[in-house]
């Protein structure tokens, strides 16, 4: 089923009959969304093509409209925002996708180039950010200015497999840890993973817990950068 799409035809023939860039904003927390969506409309420059809350609602939103840029969050229920932004590039490679995310590591900028991202923003990057950014992707050209975070890295040389070498912290989550980290990586709440795995809140809590103890990684966006850069670039799956 497709997701309802709040665009009207007059509103998009307005747009592209007009030098407007017409942007699509993907992001599933209401706030940020309407914060964005109220600044992009105050710009002459913009109009919004579209609001997704999902992964998925972002690749069918862009297949119906054929905006000229996304913005779009990382952390995407369903789909995660790397995810969505290579399937809908594979189909509109004209499409321009800035990601917000609040990772900035060289290996993770590389992937999201090798993906077609145009551009990477810091989540708190300030509105004359977004708004240059679009532009700048609008004409053709990259914006990658993430702030410069550096995650501590758990030594290999302390976690070692039964042969001696150098064991993958992945290998050492459990299956149900491993479910809570995909559940977490693509935006769910404790609330939601719980209600999704049949379990309690707490326990949700005590898994999150172990995950970051075993991945050395502190918080929700560390998780979700773990997930993407380790799990979803080496195309493992449950």
């Amino acid at each position: 089923m497709h997701a309802e799409i709040p665009f009207t035809p007059k509103a998009f023939v307005k747009a592209t009959s007009s030098k407007q860039i017409t942007v699509l904003l993907a992001e599933d927390h209401s706030v940020v969304q309407q914060s964005r969506c109220a600044l992009l409309n105050m710009d002459g420059d913009f109009l919004v093509a579209g609001e997704a809350r999902t992964g998925q609602e972002a690749v069918e939103m862009a297949m119906a409209f054929r905006p000229d840029v996304i913005l779009m969050d990382i952390a995407m229920p369903g789909l995660n925002g790397l995810e969505a932004a290579r399937e809908i590039l594979a189909a509109n490679p004209g499409i321009r996708v800035v990601i917000r995310s609040a990772h900035s590591d060289d290996g993770y900028l590389k992937r999201m180039k090798a993906a077609g991202v145009a551009g990477v923003l810091e989540k708190q990057a300030p509105a004359a950010i977004v708004v240059k950014a679009i532009h700048a992707v609008a004409e053709g050209q990259t914006f990658f200015r993430p702030s410069i975070i550096k995650y501590r890295r758990h030594d290999p040389s302390q976690w070692r497999d039964r042969n001696g070498s150098p064991e993958e912290p992945l290998n050492r989550l459990t299956p149900r840890e491993f479910l809570v980290l995909r559940l977490v990586a693509e935006g769910s709440t404790n609330r939601k993973v719980a209600a999704e795995l049949g379990i309690s809140i707490k326990t949700v809590e005590k898994h999150r817990q172990h995950l970051m103890s075993k991945l050395n990684i502190r918080g929700t966006a560390g998780l979700t950068r773990y997930w993407i850069t380790s799990v979803l670039s080496k195309g493992a799956s449950i």
